[in-house]
């Protein structure tokens, strides 16, 4: 098994057959993580640095949990406390743990295209960990992972995407995944937080009002209100969008079917979800957590080039 593609820099750039063996390898890896005994030997001679220039607290762990699983060496670099906060550039920083024999680079930037710019200048394989508001590719994998094991696959699946669409990163990379692998698309939330070139550029559904949404889908993605990322005041209070689209136990059983909830995390409770929806027998938010270490596992063991079997 091979992907087409030497980096993961963005979903927009894998086939939907590449997406397939990810998914399947996922498979594979998911029961070794079933195993008394965790660990594989796949990687034991590669060294991957995780350089994350943005906090993170979900991925850099599911990504150094990956690693260790499949015994790799890892370097855990953040920003903060390095010579990037004395004005080292991203390209010195990077050349410099190349210097090291780095194999392999897992990044998390806050400007969209940094891991683009790294994969054109270094040697080593890319892994974008999410970069400013472009693509979050493993999360997405990992969505399409939990979406076809609680569905049994994701051709002609209904989702919805609710929230905070154009300031996110993981919405973008879903709708890329989600429409190579055939399923049907909703994005649905305030008018301010859905850009207006999506229904033309990507062929989905745009629903302003949330309760229809729920009712069409077979599963909802329910998004962070991004307010880090928000220059302008886009609606007029929490408690309002709350009130308007965030996701109730009320909302959800007045729709007259029962449906998945997931979320990518962090969960701002009380304002796109309320904590008896994120934590009822509906919700497979953990089972995402669990299953982001699967598919980042499959996504290293992949790109890295080796062909043992797990």
């Amino acid at each position: 098994m091979q992907l087409s593609t030497k980096h993961l820099l963005g979903i927009r750039d894998l086939s939907s057959t590449d997406i397939q063996t990810i998914l399947d390898t996922a498979t594979q890896f998911k029961e070794v993580l079933q195993r008394p005994i965790k660990k594989v030997p796949s990687l034991r001679d590669i060294t991957i640095v995780n350089l994350f220039y943005e906090n993170s607290t979900r991925t850099r762990i599911s990504f150094e949990l990956a690693e260790k699983r499949l015994s790799a060496d890892t370097i855990n670099f953040t920003a903060g406390g390095s010579s990037v906060s004395k004005g080292e550039t991203l390209l010195d920083t990077v050349n410099n743990i190349l210097s090291m024999k780095v194999d392999m680079v897992v990044m998390r930037h806050s400007a969209s295209g940094a891991p683009h710019f790294l994969a054109k200048h270094i040697p080593a394989v890319i892994v974008n960990a999410g970069d400013g508001i472009n693509e979050h590719p493993t999360q997405a994998l990992l969505d399409a992972f939990s979406i076809r094991e609680k569905l049994g696959g994701l051709e002609g699946k209904r989702v919805a995407i609710i929230g905070d669409i154009m300031h996110s990163r993981v919405a973008l990379s879903n709708i890329y995944l989600l429409k190579k692998m055939g399923a049907e698309i909703t994005v649905a939330g305030p008018p301010t937080l859905i850009p207006k070139y999506l229904q033309d550029a990507f062929d989905v559904r745009v629903e302003y009002d949330v309760k229809k949404a729920l009712a069409w889908c077979d599963i909802a993605n329910v998004l962070r209100i991004q307010l880090e990322r928000q220059n302008q005041v886009l609606f007029s209070s929490l408690r309002e969008y709350n009130q308007a689209f965030g996701i109730t136990r009320e909302l959800l059983e007045s729709i007259g079917k029962e449906i998945y909830i997931m979320h990518p995390g962090p969960i701002n409770r009380g304002v796109e979800l309320d904590s008896d929806v994120a934590d009822s027998g509906q919700s497979i938010i953990l089972e995402q957590v669990e299953n982001g270490v699967a598919v980042r596992m499959a996504v290293l063991y992949l790109l890295s080039g080796k062909r043992e079997s797990a």
